[in-house]
């Protein structure tokens, strides 16, 4: 009798976990999380998307034993490396141990860390950030979850509540009213986005600017290493921080030789960038110049006027479109005050 009534109560309350997972609990952790998870893209270069479906799946949306307990919104076990706090929980075996957590930020911080610097996970920050589907498949197959089924759920909540979004708004593809993608004691740098009205042959009539906000220290746009530079920077202390040579450092950003320091605040890349971006095109928006399009999007700035044929002194006409990954079908118009024979 007592063992029957052991069951009861058993089957009741994972009744009562489960019926707590509605579209409701799931939207209110969006909404709470939302934001670090850009931020977190913005630093290591985690989709936004993936993080938020992997925090709703293991934590049942906030609701689960384990993050009540440890802030560990991700189900990270402790592994060997681990120094510090702990809690056991029941998982694959019984009394596993997990890693706990000072705070969300901290267990979201880790979650980036672990996927960015873990070998088996490297191959995925090879791919596109909005291809949800191969990071999804992606993950499961290095290991991460024992569930065969473990890809197909997080694709199920990033589609049902559109969280590939939040992997746009951070990349600069779309507007949103989200845009406060880092914590507040961050740089900015101006993000150009089109508008929904266009003009004659699908050409945009106005082009939005947002203030794209970018984390302290090191952080990855297009899968290249970087930080945000103040005004004064030194490049020489910069170089020294990151173990390379002023040469280098003006190298990989386009500076000319004997520049010695930052002279605006700007993007400052730690690794030679990309010779492709991260996305087809980029809107060309008042206030635009060409140096500042080849850091904002990680790409090589002889690569970015080779595709589109054009060169430095060049400026495009507002709203014109910049190809980043293939040449453009033609150079893209200029702004009037320019004549090219």
């Amino acid at each position: 009798m007592k063992k029957s009534y052991l069951l009861i109560i058993a089957v009741w309350m994972t009744f009562q976990v489960k019926a707590q997972l509605t579209p409701e609990t799931i939207t209110a952790y969006i909404n709470n999380y939302k934001d670090l998870a850009m931020a977190e893209m913005h630093r290591s270069g985690v989709p936004a998307a993936i993080t938020l479906a992997q925090g709703i799946l293991e934590t049942e949306a906030g609701r689960s034993n384990l993050v009540m307990r440890s802030n560990n919104h991700f189900g990270i076990k402790c592994k060997s490396s681990w120094t510090g706090e702990k809690v056991y929980h029941d998982d694959d075996a019984r009394g596993e141990c997990f890693r706990k957590y000072q705070s969300a930020e901290d267990s979201y911080r880790d979650h980036s860390d672990y996927l960015a610097q873990t070998p088996r996970y490297a191959h995925l920050f090879k791919l596109d950030p909005a291809d949800y589907k191969a990071w999804s498949h992606g993950i499961r197959a290095a290991g991460y979850a024992t569930n065969p089924k473990y890809a197909y759920i997080l694709i199920k909540y990033i589609e049902t509540y559109s969280l590939n979004d939040y992997t746009l708004i951070a990349m600069g593809r779309i507007t949103g009213p989200d845009m406060a993608i880092a914590a507040s004691e961050t740089g900015t740098s101006g993000a150009y986005l089109e508008s929904p009205e266009s003009g004659p042959a699908g050409d945009p009539k106005t082009v939005e600017k947002n203030e794209v906000k970018y984390p302290l220290g090191e952080f990855r746009i297009n899968d290249t290493k970087v930080i945000w530079a103040a005004p004064g920077t030194s490049l020489k202390e910069v170089a020294k921080k990151y173990a390379l040579t002023v040469d280098w450092l003006q190298e990989f950003n386009d500076l000319p030789s004997g520049q010695e320091t930052v002279v605006n605040g700007q993007l400052l890349y730690l690794q030679r960038k990309r010779k492709q971006g991260s996305k087809e095109f980029r809107v060309f928006a008042e206030g635009d110049d060409l140096y500042s399009i080849a850091q904002e999007e990680g790409i090589r700035l002889e690569s970015l006027l080779k595709y589109n044929q054009l060169s430095l002194e060049m400026k495009p006409a507002i709203g014109e479109k910049l190809y980043l990954k293939a040449e453009a079908p033609g150079r893209p118009r200029l702004a009037f005050a320019q004549h090219i024979n």
